[in-house]
């Protein structure tokens, strides 16, 4: 044995060496489980106020454009972009000169047309006294009650063509249907029109909507009819706020943002609140109940949001999927995935592991 041949003196050296590790190999125990202090909170799902915002601009409610219902040179337009304007005011005027024109001969075809009548008339009284008397055939008589008949048709049709003559003069005047402002103009003196080309955009001044473009998820949980208050504010001026009920939701998203337009109806806006100003829409109502906690709470596991829930009867942690409502600057609300009364890790996330053992620094957050 290679043991035989050391010294004596090694034999008495070596043999305390090998008690020293055998003992210390039977003293050595395996190291305690890391135990991480984190902080959390306890979920208990509320009602929140619903904060999201959108920016927006002021249009007016009622916005028609006004524009000839005939054809023609447009030879003057006596308002401007802002100008306040009453029911019946002359807004623009057409060349009438070929309308005069037109006016002149169906005047002058009514005259002939009931020169005509006259002399069917007479011919058919004459015989008529004839046919009483024997002088003249029936075929006679209905032929010249035939041109009476033919007659006082002619007439009326060139009355007809009169009366249209003189409405088509009247409509070289283009008038206002309601009281209102001129948003915007689309023609110029000397320019040729065709019938129903707008010429002044006008709109009720005192009938103004909040519109903005919202994403889907706004009025997802809404039910179709209700219509809730949106608090709107001018972005020149945020400390100024009035009311405005949603008044129409559009179905149909535009093409190009996938967004969805909604109008809200201005309650007693103030004159500050002009068309065309910028102003910023937050929803006054309330969520249904979530679970809100900070950002640094969620957990990305797999591309997938989850948290970590303590259990309490062993202190250990494990991964809990959830769905999210939205991400807001200093929160995620949390639409379902936790219940009441889950512990749930808010700092540290990232150092965490499955099963992991935690310490609660303070108690569990409400």
């Amino acid at each position: 044995m290679p043991g035989a041949f050391l010294p004596q003196k090694s034999k008495i050296i070596a043999l305390p060496l090998l008690v020293l590790v055998l003992a210390g190999c039977k003293d050595s125990k395996p190291p305690e489980p890391e135990i991480r202090p984190v902080r959390t909170i306890v979920v208990d799902p509320k009602p929140i106020e619903d904060d999201r915002q959108a920016v927006g601009e002021i249009r007016p409610r009622q916005e028609s454009d006004i524009g000839f219902r005939i054809s023609g040179k447009l030879i003057s337009r006596l308002v401007d972009t802002g100008a306040r304007v009453r029911k019946g005011d002359v807004l623009a005027r057409l060349d009438e000169q070929d309308y005069q024109n037109r006016l002149k001969q169906a005047q002058a075809d009514v005259t002939s047309a009931e020169a005509v009548e006259v002399e069917a008339r007479a011919a058919e009284g004459r015989l008529s006294q004839l046919l009483e008397r024997g002088s003249t055939t029936r075929a006679n008589y209905d032929s010249a009650l035939k041109n009476l008949r033919s007659a006082e048709a002619r007439v009326e049709q060139a009355k007809a063509s009169l009366a249209l003559a003189r409405d088509q003069l009247a409509y070289t005047e283009l008038h206002a249907d309601f009281d209102g402002i001129v948003t915007s103009t689309g023609a110029e003196a000397g320019q040729v029109l065709n019938a129903g080309q707008m010429v002044v955009r006008l709109a009720k001044p005192d009938e103004k909507d909040a519109v903005f473009n919202v994403a889907e998820s706004v009025f997802r949980d809404q039910s179709p009819n209700n219509r809730p208050l949106v608090g709107v504010s001018l972005l020149s001026f945020p400390g100024e706020e009035v009311d405005a009920q949603v008044r129409e939701v559009s179905p149909v998203a535009d093409p190009a943002t996938r967004t969805y337009q909604v109008k809200a109806a201005l309650i007693d806006p103030p004159e500050s609140f002009r068309f065309g100003a910028s102003v910023l829409g937050r929803l006054k109502t309330n969520t249904a109940p979530v679970t809100v906690v900070p950002n640094s709470a969620i957990y990305d596991k797999e591309g997938k949001p989850a948290v970590w829930v303590v259990n309490p009867s062993n202190m250990q942690v494990a991964l809990k999927p959830v769905v999210l409502a939205r991400f807001e600057t200093s929160r995620t609300i949390i639409n379902s995935g936790v219940e009441k009364g889950d512990i749930v890790v808010t700092a540290g996330v990232n150092r965490l592991r499955e099963g992991q053992k935690v310490r609660l620094l303070n108690g569990a957050e409400k």
